[in-house]
Protein backbone atom coordinates (compact mmCIF):
# COMPACT_ATOMS: atom_id res chain seq x y z
CA UNK A 1 0.00 0.00 0.00
CA UNK A 2 1.35 3.43 -0.94
CA UNK A 3 2.16 5.85 1.85
CA UNK A 4 -0.43 8.66 1.72
CA UNK A 5 2.09 10.88 3.54
CA UNK A 6 4.84 10.62 0.90
CA UNK A 7 7.02 13.68 1.42
CA UNK A 8 9.64 13.05 -1.31
CA UNK A 9 8.30 15.58 -3.82
CA UNK A 10 5.84 18.41 -4.03
CA UNK A 11 4.51 20.93 -6.48
CA UNK A 12 4.19 24.65 -5.99
CA UNK A 13 1.19 25.59 -8.13
CA UNK A 14 0.98 29.31 -8.89
CA UNK A 15 -2.61 30.41 -8.47
CA UNK A 16 -2.58 33.31 -10.95
CA UNK A 17 -1.70 31.26 -14.05
CA UNK A 18 -1.40 27.55 -13.03
CA UNK A 19 2.39 27.47 -13.54
CA UNK A 20 3.83 24.48 -11.63
CA UNK A 21 7.28 24.03 -10.11
CA UNK A 22 8.33 20.56 -8.92
CA UNK A 23 10.62 20.14 -5.89
CA UNK A 24 12.37 16.92 -4.84
CA UNK A 25 13.75 16.03 -1.40
CA UNK A 26 17.56 15.88 -1.45
CA UNK A 27 20.56 16.07 0.86
CA UNK A 28 22.18 19.51 0.76
CA UNK A 29 25.97 19.97 0.62
CA UNK A 30 26.02 20.78 4.36
CA UNK A 31 24.27 17.49 5.21
CA UNK A 32 20.83 18.96 5.94
CA UNK A 33 17.76 17.93 3.97
CA UNK A 34 15.99 20.33 1.65
CA UNK A 35 13.84 20.34 -1.45
CA UNK A 36 15.46 21.31 -4.76
CA UNK A 37 13.52 22.66 -7.71
CA UNK A 38 13.85 20.21 -10.61
CA UNK A 39 14.72 22.78 -13.27
CA UNK A 40 17.04 25.11 -11.31
CA UNK A 41 19.36 25.17 -8.32
CA UNK A 42 16.71 26.75 -6.09
CA UNK A 43 15.94 25.26 -2.69
CA UNK A 44 13.28 25.24 -0.02
CA UNK A 45 15.16 24.69 3.20
CA UNK A 46 14.57 24.74 6.93
CA UNK A 47 16.10 27.70 8.76
CA UNK A 48 16.05 27.77 12.59
CA UNK A 49 14.32 31.15 13.00
CA UNK A 50 12.21 31.04 9.83
CA UNK A 51 11.01 27.44 9.45
CA UNK A 52 10.67 26.16 5.87
CA UNK A 53 11.43 28.90 3.36
CA UNK A 54 12.81 29.64 -0.07
CA UNK A 55 16.06 31.41 0.80
CA UNK A 56 18.37 33.50 -1.38
CA UNK A 57 21.90 32.86 -0.10
CA UNK A 58 23.35 35.76 -2.09
CA UNK A 59 21.16 38.41 -0.47
CA UNK A 60 20.57 36.50 2.78
CA UNK A 61 16.83 36.99 2.45
CA UNK A 62 13.63 34.99 2.39
CA UNK A 63 12.02 34.83 -1.07
CA UNK A 64 9.10 32.52 -0.24
CA UNK A 65 7.34 31.07 2.79
CA UNK A 66 4.13 29.46 4.06
CA UNK A 67 1.33 31.96 4.52
CA UNK A 68 -0.68 30.35 7.34
CA UNK A 69 1.73 28.08 9.25
CA UNK A 70 4.08 29.60 11.82
CA UNK A 71 7.63 28.18 12.10
CA UNK A 72 6.86 26.64 15.53
CA UNK A 73 3.97 24.69 13.98
CA UNK A 74 5.98 23.26 11.06
CA UNK A 75 7.26 19.68 11.05
CA UNK A 76 10.16 18.00 9.30
CA UNK A 77 8.83 18.90 5.86
CA UNK A 78 7.37 22.05 4.25
CA UNK A 79 3.70 22.48 5.14
CA UNK A 80 1.02 22.03 2.53
CA UNK A 81 -1.22 24.96 1.71
CA UNK A 82 -0.72 28.54 0.62
CA UNK A 83 2.79 29.91 0.11
CA UNK A 84 3.78 33.40 -0.94
CA UNK A 85 6.87 34.47 -2.83
CA UNK A 86 8.58 37.74 -3.61
CA UNK A 87 10.78 38.37 -6.62
CA UNK A 88 11.72 42.01 -7.01
CA UNK A 89 8.54 44.06 -7.14
CA UNK A 90 6.36 41.01 -7.85
CA UNK A 91 4.66 38.68 -5.39
CA UNK A 92 2.88 35.41 -6.12
CA UNK A 93 0.60 33.02 -4.25
CA UNK A 94 1.20 29.29 -4.66
CA UNK A 95 -0.42 26.13 -3.36
CA UNK A 96 2.07 23.52 -2.05
CA UNK A 97 0.80 19.98 -2.71
CA UNK A 98 2.72 16.72 -2.13
CA UNK A 99 2.61 14.37 -5.13
CA UNK A 100 3.80 10.84 -5.94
Amino acid sequence: MADPQNRERFELRRQSDALVYVFVRRARPDGTVGYQRQDQDLWIEHRPDWGWVAWDPESGSCTGRPWNVLPADQGDHPPEGDWVSRKGAKSYVYRLVYVS
